[in-house]
């Protein structure tokens, strides 16, 4: 009565591998739904848009420039966690599709 037979840990192992799956696939979600940390991020953009439109009106040429510089700043980032988060949702996603292949294939 072996309980570690071929089949057994083949099941295991595809079992394991669904799992990290499921929990890279809920990251890359967990990710997008944050949004690039949520309220923080969008007070330090609306700060950055009212700096802006004070040196606008006050002709500060460099105060505009900083914070345009910012706002293109926490646009990049913005757009990098989307990546990211993207990226995980997909991996989750092909990692439970190819392991459930997987176990059809040992049927």
């Amino acid at each position: 009565m072996d309980l570690i037979t071929l089949h057994n840990l083949q099941m295991v192992m595809l079992s394991g591998m669904f799992l990290l799956g499921v929990i890279t696939c809920l990251a890359g979600v967990a990710i997008l739904v944050s949004g690039a940390w949520g309220r923080d991020l969008r007070a330090i953009t609306d700060q950055t848009a009212r700096l802006a439109q004070k040196g606008i009106t006050e002709e500060i040429a460099g105060l505009v420039g900083n914070a345009s510089t910012l706002l293109t700043a926490l646009n990049e980032m913005i757009r990098t966690s989307t990546g990211i988060g993207v990226f995980l949702t997909l991996a989750g996603a092909t990692i439970m599709a190819v392991s459930c292949w997987f176990l059809f294939q040992l049927g």
